[in-house]
This record gives C-alpha cells, sequence and structure tokens, in this order.
C-alpha cells in the first residue's frame, strides 16, 4: 500500500498557502501515521519482551520467590532461640506474617506457608483474604452505588473487579434502555443540529468512496482470473475498511489503484477536507485508545503498575533495569540470610524493622 505521506498536501512557495482545514488534515495524517508505528512497536516490543522475559527474568523471579520463602521459614526459626525481648518476638511474628502472607498472594496453594501465616497472624490467610475482600467490597459499593452481592463468590481481587466492571455495564445498559424508552422532550438545539449534520456528511464523504471503490473493484466485472483474485484480496481490504469506517485505508486503497492523485485531495472543497477531518480525528482518537490498552495489557500482564508512560522502543532497557533489580534483591537475600547467626546484628536489624513497622502503621491514618 502507498505511504501515507503520498496523501500530504503539499506546500509550495509559489502555490496558493494552505487553509486551517488542509493544514489539520496533514496534521491528522502525520499524527496518524506515528500512532500506527507505535502501535506496530508495541506489538513488535512485546513479543521480544516476553520471550526474553521468559529466558531471563522469569528464572530470577522463580529464584526470588523460593529465597522468601526460605526467609521466612528461618525468621519462624529464631523464635525458637533464647535471648529475644518481647518486643523483638512480636516484630518477629510480624515480619513472617508479611512474608508469608505476600507470598500466599502469589501462590496460595501452599499449605506449609498457610499453616505458617496462620502460627503468626491473628487468623488465617483465607479468612483474612475474606475480610479484606469483603472490606473492599463495601468500599466499592459505597462509591459507586452499585450492589455487588454476596461476597461468598469472591475469590481474589480480580474476582471483585470482574464483579464490578459487570455491575458497571448493566447499570449502564439499564441508563441507556430508561434513555430510548423516554420520548424527547427538548427540541434539539442549533449546535446539536450541526454536529449530527456534519456527521451525516463525514459519512457520506466515507460511502462515496468506498462506492468508487467497490465500482472499480468488483471481481464479477473481472474476465481475468489472476486480475480477479487480485481485485478480491483488495475488494476484502475495502470492506474491512468501511465496515471500521477507516477513511485513511479507503484512500490509500484509492491511491493504490490509481483512482486519486497526490493533488486529489489539494484540489477537494474546504467542506470536503473537512469531513475528512472529522473522520480521521476520530480515527486517532481510536487508534490513541488502542495503544494505551495495549500499554495498559502489557503492564498488568508483566506486574509492572508504576510503569504507565513507557517507550515500546525501549523495552530492551526495561528488561536490563528490572533484571538488575532481581539480582540486587538477590544479592540481599544471600546478605540477609548470612546475618541470622550474628546475633547482635539481628538485634539492631529487627530494631530497625520495629521502627519501620510503627512507620507503616501511622501513614494509614
Amino acid at each position: 500500500m502507498p505511504s501515507i505521506n503520498a496523501l500530504q498536501i503539499a506546500s509550495h512557495k509559489a502555490g496558493p498557502v494552505l487553509t486551517p482545514q488542509q493544514k489539520r488534515f496533514n496534521t491528522l495524517l502525520r499524527q496518524i501515521e506515528q500512532g500506527r508505528q507505535t502501535l506496530a512497536a508495541w506489538r513488535d516490543g512485546i513479543a521480544a519482551y516476553h520471550q526474553a522475559h521468559i529466558a531471563v527474568l522469569h528464572p530470577m523471579q522463580t529464584e526470588l520467590l523460593t529465597a522468601r520463602r526460605e526467609w521466612a521459614f528461618a525468621l519462624d526459626a529464631l523464635l525458637e532461640r533464647k535471648g529475644w525481648t518481647k518486643a523483638e518476638r512480636s516484630t518477629l511474628s510480624e515480619l513472617v506474617s508479611d512474608v508469608a502472607g505476600g507470598l500466599l498472594d502469589e501462590n496460595d496453594d501452599d499449605e506449609a506457608l498457610k499453616a505458617l501465616f496462620a502460627k503468626h497472624a491473628e487468623v488465617d490467610f483465607d479468612t483474612e483474604r475474606q475480610e479484606a475482600l469483603q472490606a473492599m467490597k463495601g468500599m466499592a459499593e459505597v462509591m459507586t452505588g452499585l450492589d455487588l452481592g454476596d461476597a461468598k463468590g469472591l475469590q481474589t481481587e480480580a474476582d471483585l473487579f470482574k464483579r464490578l466492571q459487570e455491575s458497571v455495564r448493566a447499570q449502564m445498559a439499564t441508563e441507556e434502555a430508561a434513555r430510548s424508552a423516554k420520548p424527547a422532550r427538548r427540541r434539539k438545539t442549533a449546535a446539536q443540529q450541526r454536529r449530527e449534520t456534519e456527521a451525516q456528511q463525514a459519512t457520506q464523504s466515507v460511502r462515496e468512496i468506498f462506492r468508487k471503490l467497490a465500482s472499480a473493484l468488483h471481481p464479477d466485472r473481472e474476465p481475468d482470473a489472476a486480475q480477479r483474485e487480485a481485485k478480491t484480496a483488495l475488494m476484502q481490504k475495502v470492506n474491512q475498511a468501511y465496515a471500521a469506517n477507516d477513511l485513511l485505508t479507503l484512500l490509500e486503497l484509492q491511491l493504490q489503484i490509481e483512482q486519486i492523485d497526490a493533488g486529489h485531495i489539494a484540489g477537494a472543497s474546504t467542506e470536503r477536507v473537512k469531513h475528512y477531518n472529522k473522520v480521521l480525528s476520530e480515527q486517532l482518537e481510536e487508534l490513541k485508545t488502542e495503544i494505551a490498552r495495549v500499554e495498559m495489557g502489557f503492564c498488568s500482564d508483566f506486574g509492572l503498575e508504576d510503569a504507565w508512560g513507557l517507550n515500546p522502543r525501549q523495552l530492551g532497557q526495561l528488561l536490563e533495569q528490572n533484571s538488575r533489580q532481581l539480582r540486587a534483591e538477590l544479592e540481599q537475600h544471600r546478605h540477609d540470610m548470612r546475618l541470622l547467626d550474628d546475633v547482635p546484628a539481628i538485634k539492631r536489624w529487627l530494631k530497625r524493622q520495629r521502627q519501620l513497622l510503627r512507620e507503616a502503621e501511622l501513614d494509614l491514618f
């Protein structure tokens, strides 16, 4: 398919200055092309990142989880020693439950960890999770005004989020049905009528291009078998673009079969270019939404909650950054395990951990 740049309206020193609508058309083309390149970069980058993640990060993550599990049981074993103060014992117990609880959030099938958690927490892990989900459910109901039903069917935060989404969609559908059932009480304003007219005209512009393409590419009118196959393939692209209201692809297809040339858009009326701009603006917003969706899915799949605003062309740097962090955490674990044999050092460490736990509790209020 011809380059999108072939549709740009050229500006010549000797010729007329481009109108605002023509400038807007060129800007939209550039932004859409940039968006297409970004979306393609995301899809290529995610595939490469996934392979590298399996080969590089996943083994270290597995090793770190094993190390954290070892640490939880090692802290529990410390309590068998004598010489701890009441505050030190309390801190050790709280640290064990925190580490075990974090691991169970990752994998709640570890019965030995569940037993360890129950040994040091006020309630067992399953009960605590249900209480936390109940609290989250109540907060969500207060904030949305929705009834999310019985919490017994909720096992994880993902279950709660899914039910919340379903309830929001159901409420929106009910409200939309109610609006549709109500008779119109107010006359449309002039601005509303103007916007509707512009939308209809923009749709008409897309329909006109589709009809021209369909007339030129109709495979039944082509006697040559090879040409008929080629036209059939092009017509499939035309139908897909028309169904998606994809003006830009339709224009590119017109270029491809030479229904228009580089000067076609430049010669279009101001109103026609304005209609094109309306459709292209909608396409650009849809493209931005898709890019955001892909980026959000990537962050969610790989647990990158704080990584919003990534450059898809720099995912290799992100991989290296995460790799360095995991190596540092593994080295810290080895250091901490060696620390267990140094009682004075452990006591100093526990004092600092007790301060951090108290500060965390204060931050909640």
